[in-house]
């Protein structure tokens, strides 16, 4: 059948691209004088025309068969194409030579996934030693795994160990440990005296400010425990101490504790406005001449080295204990997590030291200036 020719006119032709959904592919056209066009359409441009486009055609491909859409329409003009679309004629032909008529997906983005993938390049061995690390600290990555290796005698890299854990879990042989949510809210309170930190008072040696604050745990519902946290803020080493309610009389007793495991001498604490620092506790810092700084209130940022330790305790501790729920148990078993944090735990912000590691070795840079 034939169908015989309109005005040629843009609006003509967007109309003629719109009714053949863009398969120009069996679409003959003759320019006769006088700027007319005759067109002849096939019974197999009709079945062409009929079909929709793909639903799934991405936005780039339905782009770039609007650039053939404009060649085919502007006889087939590559330079006025690519001036139109803004692109360069090597992106044009590539994708015109690419372009198939019966398969619009051709106009797609091929894959980039290499034909050829890295094998493993690690023993069996190393692959057992990083999953034992992993299960016996699930919460830490694969850098304080690779400084953990290394303190074995197994040498291996941080990239590598990353990579292991990949394929421990892509193959179902790494079983991450279940979390219990824990929440770390707490209700703060305002206090009627408080002593600003000095601008020129800054913390240069383990000791100069202690940041101290609690931690709601919640091991069972309707059960409140509370953790009494102390971060020093240069070496990062943790005291910490667990009582089934957080009082003055109970934070007072806490300053004792502190006092008696801390590597270093207490010089400051630094504190916010919960009430269980005021009355008893500040009476014991006075006695014991240790300067207690107290936060402005709705400050929390300004202790953060504290409150970035409650997350840690929370995530790689008490999200993965199953123990015993009453406060004489949970202290043993937050006794041993101080151990293992202070003497095990690599800390990224010391360079992968230990927090006593640090403190042995500011104490063995100050002992020449001792003896002097």
């Amino acid at each position: 059948m034939r169908r015989h020719l309109v005005e040629c006119g843009l609006q003509q032709h967007q109309t003629t691209r719109r009714r053949l959904d863009g398969y120009y592919s069996s679409l003959r056209l003759c320019t006769v004088a006088g700027m007319r066009v005759k067109h002849t359409v096939t019974p197999k441009s009709r079945r062409f025309a009929a079909r929709p486009l793909p639903p799934d055609l991405s936005q780039e491909a339905r782009a770039r068969l609007k650039w053939i859409d404009y060649y085919r329409l502007n006889g087939e003009n590559a330079s006025l194409t690519c001036r139109h679309f803004d692109i360069s004629r090597t992106t044009f032909y590539r994708w015109y030579g690419r372009y198939d008529p019966l398969n619009l997906k051709t106009l797609e983005d091929r894959p980039c996934t290499p034909k050829q993938r890295r094998k493993p390049t690690w023993s069996l061995e190393t692959a057992e030693a990083v999953r034992k690390k992993r299960e016996q600290y699930p919460s830490w990555g694969k850098y304080k795994i690779a400084v953990l290796l290394q303190r074995d005698g197994l040498t291996v890299s941080v990239s590598q160990v990353g990579r292991i854990l990949k394929r421990l879990r892509q193959t179902g042989e790494l079983i991450e440990a279940p979390r219990c949510a824990i929440s770390v809210r707490k209700r703060r309170l305002r206090r009627p005296y408080a002593v600003r930190k000095p601008k020129e008072y800054q913390a240069e040696e383990p000791g100069d400010i202690v940041q101290v604050d609690t931690l709601d745990v919640r091991p069972l519902p309707n059960v409140v425990r509370k953790q009494f946290t102390a971060r020093d803020m240069v070496s990062r080493y943790d005291v910490l101490d667990i009582r089934s309610t957080a009082t003055a009389k109970m934070a007072a007793e806490f300053v004792g504790t502190l006092i008696e495991r801390a590597p270093f001498k207490i010089k400051a604490i630094q504190v916010d406005n919960g009430s269980e620092f005021m009355a008893e506790f500040e009476e014991v810092c006075r006695d014991r001449a240790i300067k207690l700084f107290v936060l402005p209130p709705r400050s929390p940022k300004l202790n953060g080295r504290v409150e970035r330790a409650q997350r840690t305790h929370t995530e790689e501790h008490w999200e993965l204990s199953t123990g015993d729920t009453e406060v004489p148990a949970m202290r043993r078993e937050l006794r041993g997590w101080e151990k293992v944090y202070n003497e095990i735990r690599p800390h990224q912000a010391l360079g992968y030291l230990t927090p006593l590691e640090y403190i042995n070795h500011w104490q063995r840079k100050q002992a020449p200036k001792q003896v002097v």
